[in-house]
């Protein structure tokens, strides 16, 4: 199943582009999706606290994918 993320700041920086096609294989959890995106862009193992967002609403890595979903990367923030 391929999923579409969408990434945001250094999210978006880190994968080159506002949105990258992943392919998930038979396990489709938010924590799958995690470890390919870490596994093709090893700069994400530096975000400890990046947040996953499915349809609209943050979820935890045991989250299973359905095709359609939207999937944004939300990396942390910070200012003052």
């Amino acid at each position: 199943m391929d999923i579409t993320v969408t990434a945001f700041g250094i999210a978006k920086d880190i994968i080159k582009n506002k949105e990258v096609i992943i392919s998930l294989p038979s396990d489709r959890s938010v924590g799958a999706l995690r470890s390919l995106l870490s596994n093709k862009y090893p700069e994400f193992e530096k975000l400890a606290s990046l947040k996953f967002a499915v349809n609209a609403d943050y979820v935890e890595d045991g989250h299973e994918l359905k095709a359609g979903d939207e999937v944004v990367l939300i990396p942390p923030v910070s200012g003052g």
